[in-house]
Protein backbone atom coordinates (compact mmCIF):
# COMPACT_ATOMS: atom_id res chain seq x y z
CA UNK A 1 0.00 0.00 0.00
CA UNK A 2 1.41 3.57 -0.98
CA UNK A 3 0.85 5.55 2.37
CA UNK A 4 0.52 9.75 1.14
CA UNK A 5 2.79 10.49 3.85
CA UNK A 6 5.98 8.00 1.95
CA UNK A 7 4.81 9.13 -1.20
CA UNK A 8 7.93 11.31 -3.13
CA UNK A 9 5.94 13.25 -4.85
CA UNK A 10 3.86 14.42 -1.63
CA UNK A 11 6.91 15.12 -0.44
CA UNK A 12 8.21 17.55 -2.43
CA UNK A 13 4.97 18.91 -3.02
CA UNK A 14 4.98 19.89 0.63
CA UNK A 15 8.49 20.98 0.42
CA UNK A 16 7.55 23.66 -2.08
CA UNK A 17 4.40 24.62 -0.13
CA UNK A 18 7.00 25.38 2.78
CA UNK A 19 9.02 27.42 0.36
CA UNK A 20 6.60 29.34 -1.01
CA UNK A 21 5.55 30.11 2.57
CA UNK A 22 8.42 31.06 3.44
CA UNK A 23 8.75 33.84 0.60
CA UNK A 24 5.49 34.39 1.59
CA UNK A 25 6.33 36.23 4.83
CA UNK A 26 9.88 37.11 4.19
CA UNK A 27 8.93 40.00 4.90
CA UNK A 28 8.42 39.45 8.65
CA UNK A 29 12.25 39.59 9.29
CA UNK A 30 12.80 43.23 7.66
CA UNK A 31 9.70 44.33 9.87
CA UNK A 32 10.95 42.52 13.07
CA UNK A 33 14.52 43.98 12.11
CA UNK A 34 12.77 47.47 11.75
CA UNK A 35 10.92 46.66 15.23
CA UNK A 36 13.88 45.74 16.93
CA UNK A 37 15.84 49.15 15.80
CA UNK A 38 12.71 51.31 16.63
CA UNK A 39 12.49 50.01 20.43
CA UNK A 40 16.47 50.36 20.57
CA UNK A 41 17.12 46.86 21.49
CA UNK A 42 20.72 46.80 20.28
CA UNK A 43 21.64 49.79 22.48
CA UNK A 44 19.52 48.46 25.67
CA UNK A 45 21.86 44.82 25.31
CA UNK A 46 25.00 47.38 24.81
CA UNK A 47 24.79 49.52 27.48
CA UNK A 48 23.27 46.69 30.04
CA UNK A 49 27.39 45.68 30.36
CA UNK A 50 26.61 41.54 30.13
CA UNK A 51 24.04 39.43 28.66
CA UNK A 52 20.15 40.61 29.31
CA UNK A 53 18.24 38.16 30.68
CA UNK A 54 13.99 38.35 28.60
CA UNK A 55 12.65 39.81 31.78
CA UNK A 56 15.51 42.43 32.21
CA UNK A 57 14.95 43.52 28.60
CA UNK A 58 11.52 43.89 28.74
CA UNK A 59 11.94 46.08 32.34
CA UNK A 60 14.80 47.96 30.24
CA UNK A 61 12.27 49.27 27.23
CA UNK A 62 9.52 49.20 29.92
CA UNK A 63 7.04 46.63 28.01
CA UNK A 64 4.08 46.16 29.37
CA UNK A 65 4.36 42.84 31.45
CA UNK A 66 1.38 41.04 28.85
CA UNK A 67 3.65 41.62 26.02
CA UNK A 68 6.60 39.68 28.03
CA UNK A 69 5.85 36.98 25.84
CA UNK A 70 5.48 38.84 22.82
CA UNK A 71 8.80 40.59 23.48
CA UNK A 72 9.86 36.39 23.59
CA UNK A 73 8.97 36.02 20.05
CA UNK A 74 9.99 38.77 18.77
CA UNK A 75 13.54 38.11 20.12
CA UNK A 76 13.24 34.06 19.38
CA UNK A 77 13.02 35.36 15.66
CA UNK A 78 15.71 37.65 15.49
CA UNK A 79 18.29 35.31 17.13
CA UNK A 80 17.10 33.08 14.36
CA UNK A 81 18.01 35.35 11.60
CA UNK A 82 21.36 35.65 13.54
CA UNK A 83 20.72 39.56 14.43
CA UNK A 84 21.44 38.64 18.20
CA UNK A 85 22.52 35.18 19.76
CA UNK A 86 21.30 33.66 22.98
CA UNK A 87 23.57 32.27 25.49
CA UNK A 88 22.96 30.23 28.80
CA UNK A 89 23.61 32.53 32.14
CA UNK A 90 23.25 31.33 36.06
CA UNK A 91 19.85 32.29 37.23
CA UNK A 92 21.30 33.70 40.35
CA UNK A 93 24.33 35.53 41.31
CA UNK A 94 27.36 33.65 42.40
CA UNK A 95 27.21 31.35 39.25
CA UNK A 96 26.06 28.08 40.31
CA UNK A 97 22.61 26.39 40.36
CA UNK A 98 20.23 27.08 37.01
CA UNK A 99 20.75 28.73 33.75
CA UNK A 100 18.84 31.16 32.18
CA UNK A 101 19.06 31.88 28.60
CA UNK A 102 20.27 35.82 27.53
CA UNK A 103 20.75 37.79 24.61
CA UNK A 104 23.96 39.28 23.37
CA UNK A 105 24.80 41.55 20.47
CA UNK A 106 26.25 39.82 16.87
CA UNK A 107 28.61 41.16 14.64
CA UNK A 108 25.38 42.05 12.73
CA UNK A 109 23.58 44.33 15.25
CA UNK A 110 26.82 46.23 16.65
CA UNK A 111 26.26 47.93 13.16
CA UNK A 112 22.78 48.88 15.01
CA UNK A 113 24.38 50.72 18.09
CA UNK A 114 23.41 54.23 17.61
CA UNK A 115 26.56 55.82 19.18
CA UNK A 116 28.46 53.91 16.53
CA UNK A 117 29.49 56.32 13.30
CA UNK A 118 28.74 53.20 11.37
CA UNK A 119 25.52 52.27 12.74
CA UNK A 120 23.06 51.98 10.55
CA UNK A 121 19.93 51.86 12.38
CA UNK A 122 19.17 55.01 10.42
CA UNK A 123 19.51 53.04 7.33
CA UNK A 124 16.91 50.46 8.31
CA UNK A 125 14.33 52.61 9.08
CA UNK A 126 14.53 54.59 6.06
CA UNK A 127 14.40 51.78 3.21
CA UNK A 128 11.40 50.16 5.11
CA UNK A 129 9.30 53.86 5.18
CA UNK A 130 5.98 52.96 4.05
CA UNK A 131 6.66 55.24 0.82
CA UNK A 132 9.53 52.81 -0.29
CA UNK A 133 6.93 50.23 0.20
CA UNK A 134 4.34 51.15 -1.39
CA UNK A 135 5.29 50.78 -4.78
CA UNK A 136 5.67 47.11 -4.43
CA UNK A 137 1.92 46.06 -3.90
CA UNK A 138 1.48 47.99 -7.60
CA UNK A 139 4.14 45.84 -9.62
CA UNK A 140 1.88 43.50 -10.86
CA UNK A 141 -0.28 46.76 -12.47
CA UNK A 142 2.99 48.71 -13.29
CA UNK A 143 4.21 45.70 -15.38
CA UNK A 144 0.38 45.66 -17.08
CA UNK A 145 0.59 48.88 -17.30
CA UNK A 146 1.91 51.05 -20.04
CA UNK A 147 3.56 53.81 -17.20
CA UNK A 148 5.63 56.89 -19.66
CA UNK A 149 5.90 60.19 -18.66
CA UNK A 150 4.02 62.37 -21.00
CA UNK A 151 6.65 64.68 -21.19
CA UNK A 152 9.25 62.87 -21.87
CA UNK A 153 8.01 59.70 -23.31
CA UNK A 154 10.58 57.31 -20.99
CA UNK A 155 9.62 54.47 -18.31
CA UNK A 156 8.71 55.66 -15.11
CA UNK A 157 9.32 53.84 -11.68
CA UNK A 158 6.59 51.92 -9.91
CA UNK A 159 7.04 54.19 -7.10
CA UNK A 160 6.20 56.84 -9.05
CA UNK A 161 3.16 55.69 -10.62
CA UNK A 162 2.14 54.71 -6.74
CA UNK A 163 2.73 58.27 -5.70
CA UNK A 164 2.12 60.71 -8.49
CA UNK A 165 6.07 61.65 -8.28
CA UNK A 166 9.50 60.15 -8.95
CA UNK A 167 11.56 59.59 -5.46
CA UNK A 168 13.76 62.79 -5.91
CA UNK A 169 10.89 64.93 -6.26
CA UNK A 170 8.94 63.27 -3.23
CA UNK A 171 11.78 63.54 -1.24
CA UNK A 172 11.80 67.10 -1.81
CA UNK A 173 7.86 67.78 -1.53
CA UNK A 174 8.43 65.50 1.98
CA UNK A 175 10.90 66.50 3.59
CA UNK A 176 10.43 64.28 6.62
CA UNK A 177 11.00 61.37 4.43
CA UNK A 178 13.85 63.45 2.55
CA UNK A 179 15.72 64.03 5.25
CA UNK A 180 15.26 60.47 6.43
CA UNK A 181 16.38 59.24 3.37
CA UNK A 182 19.56 61.56 2.92
CA UNK A 183 20.78 60.23 6.37
CA UNK A 184 20.51 56.88 5.37
CA UNK A 185 22.66 57.50 2.28
CA UNK A 186 25.20 59.21 4.49
CA UNK A 187 25.36 56.60 7.58
CA UNK A 188 26.07 54.02 4.09
CA UNK A 189 28.70 56.38 2.86
CA UNK A 190 30.03 56.16 6.84
CA UNK A 191 30.98 52.30 6.14
CA UNK A 192 33.01 53.29 2.87
CA UNK A 193 34.74 55.71 4.43
CA UNK A 194 35.81 53.48 7.90
CA UNK A 195 36.97 50.87 4.83
CA UNK A 196 39.04 53.91 3.26
CA UNK A 197 40.55 54.37 6.76
CA UNK A 198 40.93 51.22 7.47
CA UNK A 199 43.33 50.38 4.35
CA UNK A 200 45.85 52.70 5.58
CA UNK A 201 48.03 52.55 2.64
CA UNK A 202 45.96 49.75 0.49
CA UNK A 203 44.87 50.09 -2.11
CA UNK A 204 41.58 52.38 -2.26
CA UNK A 205 43.82 54.96 -0.31
CA UNK A 206 46.45 54.60 -3.21
CA UNK A 207 43.32 54.75 -5.86
CA UNK A 208 42.60 58.41 -4.12
CA UNK A 209 45.92 59.92 -3.45
CA UNK A 210 47.07 58.91 -6.97
CA UNK A 211 44.36 60.35 -8.88
CA UNK A 212 43.54 63.82 -6.40
CA UNK A 213 46.90 65.07 -5.61
CA UNK A 214 46.65 66.95 -2.18
CA UNK A 215 43.23 65.72 -2.20
CA UNK A 216 41.11 68.70 -3.21
CA UNK A 217 37.72 67.75 -3.47
CA UNK A 218 34.74 69.40 -4.75
CA UNK A 219 31.29 67.84 -4.10
CA UNK A 220 28.78 69.00 -7.03
CA UNK A 221 24.83 68.60 -6.32
CA UNK A 222 21.55 69.97 -6.71
CA UNK A 223 21.73 73.41 -5.65
CA UNK A 224 18.56 73.07 -3.01
CA UNK A 225 21.10 69.87 -1.92
CA UNK A 226 24.26 72.05 -1.51
CA UNK A 227 22.78 75.55 -0.55
CA UNK A 228 24.91 76.90 2.86
CA UNK A 229 26.89 73.56 3.31
CA UNK A 230 30.12 75.05 4.80
CA UNK A 231 33.32 74.88 3.29
CA UNK A 232 36.61 73.86 4.00
CA UNK A 233 40.27 74.52 2.64
CA UNK A 234 39.92 70.91 1.02
CA UNK A 235 36.07 70.52 0.07
CA UNK A 236 34.33 72.97 -2.33
CA UNK A 237 30.51 72.61 -2.99
CA UNK A 238 29.13 73.67 -6.41
CA UNK A 239 25.49 73.29 -7.22
CA UNK A 240 24.96 72.25 -10.56
CA UNK A 241 23.45 69.16 -12.86
CA UNK A 242 25.44 66.47 -13.66
CA UNK A 243 23.75 65.99 -16.56
CA UNK A 244 24.86 69.38 -18.03
CA UNK A 245 28.39 69.83 -16.83
CA UNK A 246 30.78 68.30 -14.08
CA UNK A 247 33.83 70.81 -13.28
CA UNK A 248 36.95 69.72 -14.79
CA UNK A 249 39.03 67.18 -12.33
CA UNK A 250 41.89 64.93 -11.79
CA UNK A 251 39.50 62.31 -10.63
CA UNK A 252 35.65 61.49 -10.32
CA UNK A 253 34.38 59.41 -7.54
CA UNK A 254 30.58 58.04 -7.70
CA UNK A 255 29.29 56.19 -4.91
CA UNK A 256 25.91 54.21 -5.34
CA UNK A 257 25.06 56.74 -7.79
CA UNK A 258 25.16 55.06 -11.79
CA UNK A 259 22.44 52.22 -10.18
CA UNK A 260 19.45 55.01 -9.95
CA UNK A 261 19.60 55.83 -13.24
CA UNK A 262 18.70 53.82 -16.39
CA UNK A 263 21.39 52.98 -19.04
CA UNK A 264 20.77 56.16 -21.00
CA UNK A 265 21.23 58.69 -18.15
CA UNK A 266 24.66 56.62 -17.21
CA UNK A 267 25.94 57.14 -20.65
CA UNK A 268 25.01 60.98 -20.21
CA UNK A 269 26.87 61.28 -16.84
CA UNK A 270 29.94 59.10 -18.10
CA UNK A 271 30.18 61.50 -21.05
CA UNK A 272 30.56 64.46 -18.82
CA UNK A 273 32.69 62.40 -16.88
CA UNK A 274 35.19 61.72 -19.68
CA UNK A 275 35.08 65.32 -20.64
CA UNK A 276 36.24 66.21 -17.14
CA UNK A 277 38.90 64.25 -16.35
CA UNK A 278 40.55 64.65 -19.68
CA UNK A 279 43.12 67.31 -19.98
CA UNK A 280 44.07 69.91 -22.70
CA UNK A 281 47.17 68.71 -22.33
CA UNK A 282 46.29 65.22 -22.70
CA UNK A 283 46.70 64.42 -19.04
CA UNK A 284 44.01 61.95 -18.55
CA UNK A 285 42.28 61.51 -14.59
CA UNK A 286 40.01 58.43 -13.82
CA UNK A 287 36.34 57.96 -13.21
CA UNK A 288 36.14 55.64 -9.13
CA UNK A 289 33.04 54.05 -8.95
CA UNK A 290 31.85 52.33 -5.89
CA UNK A 291 28.94 50.34 -7.00
CA UNK A 292 27.36 46.73 -7.01
CA UNK A 293 28.61 44.47 -9.81
CA UNK A 294 26.40 40.98 -9.87
CA UNK A 295 28.15 37.51 -10.40
CA UNK A 296 31.21 39.11 -10.21
CA UNK A 297 33.22 37.04 -8.45
CA UNK A 298 32.61 32.90 -7.76
CA UNK A 299 33.04 34.21 -4.28
CA UNK A 300 29.62 35.38 -3.66
CA UNK A 301 27.61 33.42 -1.21
CA UNK A 302 24.36 32.57 -1.26
CA UNK A 303 23.14 35.27 0.68
CA UNK A 304 25.38 37.75 -1.16
CA UNK A 305 24.33 36.90 -4.28
CA UNK A 306 20.40 37.66 -2.52
CA UNK A 307 21.37 40.69 -1.64
CA UNK A 308 22.48 41.61 -4.94
CA UNK A 309 19.36 40.49 -6.70
CA UNK A 310 16.84 41.51 -4.45
CA UNK A 311 18.98 45.23 -4.56
CA UNK A 312 18.25 45.26 -8.08
CA UNK A 313 14.40 44.57 -7.73
CA UNK A 314 15.03 47.58 -5.31
CA UNK A 315 16.36 49.59 -7.94
CA UNK A 316 13.87 48.68 -10.99
CA UNK A 317 10.92 49.90 -8.17
CA UNK A 318 11.78 52.67 -6.40
CA UNK A 319 14.15 54.47 -9.54
CA UNK A 320 14.46 53.51 -12.65
CA UNK A 321 17.70 52.19 -12.48
CA UNK A 322 19.27 48.89 -11.72
CA UNK A 323 22.13 47.03 -10.60
CA UNK A 324 24.56 45.54 -13.90
CA UNK A 325 26.86 42.59 -14.27
CA UNK A 326 30.72 43.29 -15.21
CA UNK A 327 29.32 43.03 -19.15
CA UNK A 328 26.70 45.17 -18.58
CA UNK A 329 29.10 47.72 -17.29
CA UNK A 330 31.61 47.50 -19.91
CA UNK A 331 29.17 48.23 -22.13
CA UNK A 332 28.01 51.74 -20.51
CA UNK A 333 31.74 52.82 -20.47
CA UNK A 334 32.31 51.72 -23.69
CA UNK A 335 29.16 53.92 -24.94
CA UNK A 336 30.38 56.76 -23.10
CA UNK A 337 33.54 56.09 -25.26
CA UNK A 338 35.71 54.71 -22.19
CA UNK A 339 38.51 52.51 -23.05
CA UNK A 340 39.17 50.53 -20.20
CA UNK A 341 38.56 49.83 -16.72
CA UNK A 342 39.16 47.72 -13.64
CA UNK A 343 37.02 45.87 -10.47
CA UNK A 344 38.05 45.29 -7.41
CA UNK A 345 35.85 43.89 -5.25
CA UNK A 346 36.29 45.54 -1.87
CA UNK A 347 33.12 46.98 -0.16
CA UNK A 348 31.32 44.13 0.95
CA UNK A 349 28.37 43.97 -2.05
CA UNK A 350 29.75 46.76 -3.53
CA UNK A 351 33.17 47.24 -5.93
CA UNK A 352 35.88 49.55 -6.81
CA UNK A 353 35.26 50.42 -10.14
CA UNK A 354 38.35 52.14 -11.92
CA UNK A 355 37.35 53.76 -15.64
CA UNK A 356 39.93 54.74 -18.07
CA UNK A 357 39.51 57.34 -21.21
Amino acid sequence: MNHLGHSGETKEMFQAQSHLYNLTSIFASSMSLKCAVQLGIPDVINDHKRPITLLELASALQIDPSKTTCLHRLMRVLVHLHVFAEILVPKHEGGRGEEVKAYVLTPSSSLLLSDKATGLSPFIVAMLDPALLAPWHFLGDWFRGNHENNRSNKLISPFAAAHGLNLWDYGRQNPGFGDAFNGAMAIDSQMINFVIKDCGTGTVAKIISEACRGLKCTVLDLPHVVAGLPESENVKFIGGDMFEFIPPSDAILLKLMLHAWSDEDCVKVLRKCRESIVGKNNEQGKVIIIDIVIGETQDDDAEATSTKLFFDMLMMTVVTGRERTEKEWEQLFSKAGFSQHKITPMFGLRSLIEVFP
